[in-house]
């Protein structure tokens, strides 16, 4: 946030689009920084940083905007700046009782209520984001060591549910209809990719705890082409050695899920997973403002 406040201390109103470019310059952005997405790639992390120092800073009183899109900095922000010569944090601002009210979401504590403020780096949609990130790390270690504890039959029904919910093999009847071959030349199932069943994906699954080989690709890929087939997925519970994710790559027509792409696979399609709770993250349509 000092960046910002440095800049503003010209004591010029300053549009917010101005704004961002000459801290890209004063900050030496490369091209991919600016290019850097939220994990959402809804927008720049470099952009969201900035709208919410921002926010964070007119809600302390250091900044007020005079008219939309601008910003000039306040007594208190030049008193910020004098005050911290290496670094503004929230912990600061958390000082003035309407920011500390403002993060709240009501009145500001009182003295006794305060407990250790945590300096925050990243901004909400960031916190949101690597909240998110921990939740599904968590679930997706949950739903492996449910898969790890499938008998062969169990797993080879969800491998069933999740092909089809992925839109492969029509429906669970016709892909269950296709699978059950356990041991069939290196085969343990074929399901449709498109709806009259003129290309087929064969698949072999292993119920392993450690990796996969590049000897186990090979085997598959010959398999394959004793049965004349043009693709296959190898899917595991556990993941793949580099030389066997090395030797799919060489082949070309080979896919290689991993347990931890599995996981993620079944919390993308819903197989397995509940959704507990949803949240929607809005945020201010600033073209629609200056349209009006």
């Amino acid at each position: 946030m000092r960046p910002v406040l440095l800049i503003l201390s010209d004591g010029q109103t300053w549009k917010m689009r101005d704004l961002y470019a000459r801290l890209a310059a004063d900050l030496s952005l490369t091209d991919a920084d600016l290019a850097e997405m939220l994990p959402s790639g809804r927008q720049s992390t470099y952009m969201n940083r900035i709208g919410w120092a921002k926010t964070y800073l007119v809600k302390a009183g250091a900044l007020h905007s005079p008219q939309r899109g601008t910003v000039e900095i306040t007594g208190r922000g030049r008193q910020l700046l004098a005050q911290f010569p290496e670094r503004v944090t929230t912990r600061a601002l958390s000082a003035f009782p309407e920011f500390a009210e403002f993060q709240m979401g009501g009145p500001a504590p009182s003295a006794e209520q305060n407990g250790p403020a945590v300096p925050q780096t990243l901004s909400p949609e960031e916190q949101l984001d690597a909240l998110y990130a921990d939740l599904n790390a968590s679930l997706h270690a949950d739903l492996l060591a449910q898969v790890r504890g499938l008998t062969p039959a169990q797993f080879e029904r969800l491998v069933v549910q999740l092909l089809v919910a992925m839109g492969y093999g029509g429906n669970v009847r016709d892909a269950g209809a296709a699978l059950g071959r356990s041991g069939d030349n290196g085969i343990d199932g074929v399901v449709k990719q498109d709806a009259l069943g003129l290309d087929k994906i064969y698949l072999q699954a292993k119920q392993w705890a450690g990796n996969v080989g590049s000897q186990e690709v090979r085997n598959f890929s010959g398999s394959l082409t004793y049965h004349k087939a043009g693709r296959g997925v190898l899917l595991t519970t556990a993941g793949f050695s580099p030389s066997a994710v090395e030797t799919a790559r060489q082949i070309g027509n080979i896919v290689l899920i991993g347990g931890e792409q599995l996981a993620e696979l079944m919390t993308e399609y819903g197989v397995g997973v509940l959704t507990r709770s949803t949240y929607l993250v809005r945020r201010v349509d600033g073209e629609y403002f200056e349209e009006l």
